[in-house]
């Protein structure tokens, strides 16, 4: 069954066509790596999944009867204000919000996922702090956390690791593996980290404007040379 299903997407985005012709089927439980210059159209693909733009031509299709808002969505750290007056279990259980529907309280399944997705990003500890107080790092888990408690089995991650010193990069990428074996979730991560990808994910996305590879990372030619395959 597949996850995402892209057919000939296009997008048009501040007069100009920041991607053409992408074309891709991800299996559910995959986790995919998108690859490529600055100014390949990765930011633009993912404001694409996320419904924030629409194709200029071509869908975006999600699988396993999967809406919008089962996307778990984990954004740039520079894009994510790091000064919430909030606790970390306040911003986790936040994530509930998009399935609550027309109920005024989080109810004991919302506690259970928030629970359950501090325990797993390993900050069940730091529950009670204030977001603001935490290292780098520990926002990044609680931000991830967040994106757990919204997603329906599906994770969007913009470069999780800028920003994180080395030990925290590391410590980052196995709690994604982790999540991605363990918890059967489809992952999609936006990365610069090309040495990490080959070992991190089962498939990958190289763009540049267009589609230069999609398919398995054992495939995969080497960084940035691409193949213009589709496999």
């Amino acid at each position: 069954m597949a996850a995402f299903v892209c057919s000939g997407l296009s997008v048009t985005y501040g007069g100009r066509e920041a991607l053409s012709d992408i074309n891709f089927e991800l299996p559910a439980g995959a986790f995919l790596a998108v690859v490529g210059e600055n100014g390949s159209g990765k930011s633009t693909l993912i404001k694409a999944l996320l419904g924030l733009i629409k194709p200029s031509s071509g869908s975006i299709r999600l699988g396993g009867g999967l809406k919008k808002r089962d996307i778990g969505y984990l954004p740039q750290q520079r894009e994510a204000r790091n000064d919430f007056p909030a606790t970390v279990y306040e911003i986790v259980i936040s994530g509930r919000l998009a399935h609550i529907g027309l109920r005024p309280f989080y109810d004991r399944r919302d506690h259970r996922e928030a629970e359950k997705n501090l325990r797993l990003a390993g900050i069940w500890e730091l529950r009670t702090r204030a977001f603001r107080e935490l290292s780098g790092g520990q926002q990044q888990r609680t931000l991830l956390a967040r994106a757990l408690c919204a997603s329906g089995g599906l994770l969007l991650l913009d470069e999780p690791a800028t920003g994180l010193d080395a030990e925290a990069a590391e410590s980052m990428y196995a709690l994604l593996r982790e999540i991605n074996a363990n918890e059967k979730a489809t992952v999609i991560m936006v990365t610069h980290d090309l040495a990490r990808v080959p070992s991190l994910a089962s498939h990958i996305l190289e763009l540049s404007g267009g589609q230069k590879y999609f398919g398995e990372s054992a495939g995969w030619p080497s960084p940035g040379a691409g193949s213009g395959a589709n496999a």
